[in-house]
C-alpha cells in the first residue's frame, strides 16, 4: 500500500473551531467594540480632568500612562483564562460599561473632586479606582477571544485581532474628539462609549440561559442608570473642550449679578447696575485703556474670551477676541450677555493665531485659562510672548492677566514673570487682590526695542545719577 502524497507547505491544513466560537463577524465585531470603547474611555476621563486639573502635560502624560499601564495588565490577564473565555468577556463588557456610564458621569466626578482633598487624592482615585480597572478590564478581551478565532497559526489570530481593536480605536478617538464632543457633549461621548460595551452583551450567547438573560438584565439597569445620571439632571453646558454654566450670585456691591463659570472656575461677572459692573480685573483693563490710556479706534486683540466682558457696551475700540472653542461666543450672547457680543470672534488656538495673523495691535490682553490657575503650558513660553510682541503695533501694550500667589514667591510666579520680561523687558505689576493667598495680578508690557541686560548699581561703581540723566 503506498504512502498519500505529502500536504503542500503553503495550503492550510484543516482545523476545528475551538468549542463555543462565534461567527468570525461577532467576534471581530466585539474586539472593535473594545478598541472604541477603551480609548473612548481614556480621552472622556483627559476630558473630565480639565475643569478641576487643567489639561497640563503634567496631567495629560500621567493619566496615559497609568491607562496604558493597566491595559498591559489586562493582557496578560486575559492570555492566562484558560476556558469560558465568552462569559469571561460578558462579564468584563458589563463591568466596564458600568465604570464609564457611571464613573465618568459628570456629577460623579464634579461631586468626587469637590469632596476629597488635596485634589491629587481625589486624581489617583477616579484614574485608579474607575480608568485603570476599564483599562484593565477591556485589555482581557483581544487575547482571550483570540482563542476562538478559526485561524491556523497564532500569528495570524492575534494580527487579526489586534486589527480590528486598533481600527476601533482610531475610530473612538476621531468621531469622540471631533464628533461626539463637538456637537452633542462630553455627556454623550460617555453614554456611546458605554452603550457598545452593554448593547453587544445579548448577542454574546455564552453559558446557560439563566446567565445569558441575568447579563441582559443587568445591562438594562446600568444602562437606565447611565442616562439618569449623565442626562436626567440639570447638566452644565458641555463641549470637546469646557464645562460652562451660568448662574446668579450674591456679591456684595453688585446688582443681581449673574457668573459665567468655565471649567468651575469663575470666568467673568455682570450685574444689572447702569453702568455694569464686572469682575475686578475687568473693570482695572477698562479703566486702564479706556481712561488712563484713552484709547480711541484703537485695535484690541484678546486671547481668552471669557464672558466677552472686556468690549460689553463699548463701542469705542475694535476688538478681536480669539478662544480654542467655537461654542463659547453663542453660550455668552444667549445665557451670559443676553445681547450680542461687541467685537469680531476667531475660533482658534491663541498661539496658533498670533503665529498666522498679519494684524497688527494696538494692545494686546491675554486671558486664556483652561481651569482656575492653569494657563495652557504653550501659552507661557518666551516663543509665545515673542509672538504677540511681533503682532503688536508700534508702541503697542500687553497686558496679561494671571492668577499668582500674593508674594510673587512660588516657582511658578517667578519665572512666568521673568519669562515675559525676558521678552519684553521689564513690565509693570499690579497685585489686584492683596488680601488673598492667590489672585489677580496684572501685568503691562510695552512694545520697543529688545530688552537689554541690566547692569546692577554697586558702592563701588555707581553711576544711577549719569543714567537718569541720560534717560531724561
Amino acid at each position: 500500500m503506498s504512502a498519500p502524497p505529502p500536504v503542500p507547505l503553503d495550503l492550510p491544513r484543516p482545523s476545528k473551531a475551538p468549542a463555543g466560537a462565534l461567527s468570525p463577524a461577532l467576534l471581530f465585531a466585539l474586539v472593535f467594540v473594545e478598541g472604541y470603547s477603551s480609548l473612548g474611555a481614556e480621552i472622556v476621563a483627559l476630558r473630565r480632568l480639565v475643569p478641576h486639573l487643567g489639561s497640563a502635560i503634567t496631567v495629560t502624560a500621567p493619566t496615559i500612562g497609568f491607562f496604558l499601564l493597566a491595559l498591559a495588565l489586562g493582557y496578560q490577564a486575559g492570555g492566562r483564562i484558560e476556558r469560558d473565555f465568552l462569559p469571561r468577556v460578558r462579564a468584563n463588557f458589563l463591568m466596564a460599561g458600568a465604570l464609564i456610564a457611571l464613573g465618568m458621569a459628570g456629577p460623579v466626578v464634579d461631586a468626587l473632586f469637590e469632596h476629597v482633598r488635596p485634589a491629587l487624592f481625589a486624581y489617583l482615585l477616579f484614574v485608579g479606582g474607575v480608568l485603570c480597572p476599564v483599562a484593565w478590564l477591556l485589555g482581557q478581551t483581544v487575547p482571550a477571544l483570540t482563542n476562538l478565532l478559526r485561524h491556523e497559526r497564532a500569528g495570524a489570530r492575534s494580527g487579526a485581532a489586534l486589527y480590528w481593536s486598533t481600527l476601533g480605536s482610531f475610530l473612538g478617538s476621531l468621531s469622540l474628539s471631533l464628533g461626539v464632543m463637538q456637537w452633542l457633549g462630553v455627556s454623550a461621548a460617555v453614554l456611546l462609549s458605554a452603550a457598545l460595551l452593554l448593547g453587544v452583551v445579548p448577542f454574546i450567547a455564552a453559558g446557560p440561559p439563566r446567565a445569558r438573560r441575568t447579563a441582559g438584565v443587568v445591562a438594562g439597569m446600568i444602562a437606565a442608570a447611565a442616562v439618569a445620571l449623565n442626562l436626567w439632571p440639570p447638566q452644565q453646558t458641555e463641549t470637546a473642550y469646557a464645562t460652562y454654566r451660568v448662574e446668579e450670585v450674591e456679591l456684595a456691591g453688585m446688582r443681581t449679578p449673574r457668573a459665567f463659570w468655565v471649567n468651575n472656575s469663575l470666568a467673568s461677572l455682570l450685574d444689572a447696575s447702569e453702568p455694569p459692573r464686572y469682575t475686578r480685573y475687568i473693570e482695572r483693563l477698562r479703566n486702564v485703556l479706556l481712561d488712563e490710556m484713552a484709547y480711541r479706534d484703537r485695535r484690541i486683540l484678546v486671547l481668552g474670551a471669557g464672558g466677552f466682558t472686556l468690549s460689553h457696551r463699548e463701542p469705542l475700540n475694535d476688538y478681536t477676541y480669539v478662544d480654542i472653542d467655537p461654542a463659547i461666543r453663542e453660550l455668552a450672547e444667549r445665557e451670559f450677555l443676553r445681547e450680542p457680543v461687541r467685537g469680531r470672534f476667531v475660533a482658534a488656538d491663541a498661539r496658533r493665531y498670533i503665529a498666522d495673523t498679519a494684524e497688527r495691535y494696538d494692545a494686546i490682553v491675554v486671558d486664556a485659562y483652561s481651569a482656575l490657575t492653569s494657563v495652557p503650558g504653550h501659552l507661557v513660553t518666551q516663543e509665545f510672548w515673542r509672538g504677540t510682541r511681533q503682532a503688536l503695533a508700534p508702541g503697542g501694550v500687553m497686558f496679561v492677566n494671571l492668577i499668582l500667589d500674593q508674594r510673587l514667591a512660588t516657582p511658578y510666579a517667578r519665572n512666568v514673570l521673568g519669562t515675559i520680561q525676558a521678552v519684553y523687558g521689564p513690565c509693570a505689576v499690579e497685585l489686584l487682590f492683596r488680601e488673598r493667598a492667590e489672585g489677580n495680578v496684572l501685568v503691562q508690557c510695552f512694545a520697543g526695542p529688545e530688552p537689554g541686560d541690566a547692569a546692577p548699581y554697586r558702592d563701588e561703581r555707581n553711576p544711577a545719577d549719569l543714567d537718569l540723566l541720560r534717560s531724561r
